[in-house]
């Protein structure tokens, strides 16, 4: 039926409010696309953004040799990151103890401990769950990224490679700030070389 016509079928009000609607487009982005930053810390290219998604932000991150975003918790997000290239050491499960350092040697109540992650490997980080992954290697590494809800990560992403971007050590009290910010609590200290 033409948009706009009266359907004899329907029945009350809604007979005359027939229309039709065109479907939602898709959003396709090629390998080698998307907006990317890049600093010494690490290289972050923004895949689908909340302008896209209501379900998630996606990212592909290279991780430098050296980068250790530090174990953090999330009271609201959610995220995913799926291992592509290389291997990063990970953590996601609460600790016996948080110790302000090291989580690389931390251990849960059931015995869990940090695990090296190689291409094909999915970490799945539910709100409240400390996490952290870390380049211990000397190749980067590649992982893909969701992060829920969108837009936090990608404004996050914007402003904290801005303070990486600065040069020298990264400054422990703007990163503070902008993870308060972003519904992120550090429990231990981001690093890169």
């Amino acid at each position: 039926m033409a948009a706009g016509r009266t359907d004899p079928r329907a029945r009350g009000p809604a007979r005359h409010l027939v229309t039709a609607l065109l479907p939602p487009e898709g959003l396709l982005v090629p390998p080698g696309h998307g907006r990317t930053v890049r600093t010494p810390a690490q290289d972050v290219t923004f895949k689908v953004t909340g302008t896209h998604s209501r379900m998630a932000s996606s990212f592909e991150v290279v991780v430098p040799p050296g980068f250790d975003v530090g174990a953090h918790v999330h009271t609201r997000s959610e995220e995913l990151f799926y291992v592509l290239e290389g291997e990063l050491d990970v953590l996601a499960f609460e600790p016996r103890v948080r110790t302000p350092d090291g989580w690389q040697r931390w251990e849960s109540r059931s015995g869990n401990r940090v695990v090296r992650a190689v291409p094909g490997t999915v970490i799945a980080v539910p709100p409240g769950c400390p996490h952290a992954f870390a380049n211990p290697t000397d190749t980067p590494a590649k992982m893909f990224f969701l992060a829920s809800p969108p837009p936090d990560h990608e404004r996050y992403f914007e402003e904290l490679l801005e303070i990486l971007d600065a040069g020298g050590p990264p400054e422990r009290a703007a990163i503070r700030d902008l993870r308060a910010r972003y519904d992120t609590e550090q429990l231990t200290p981001l690093r890169y070389r």
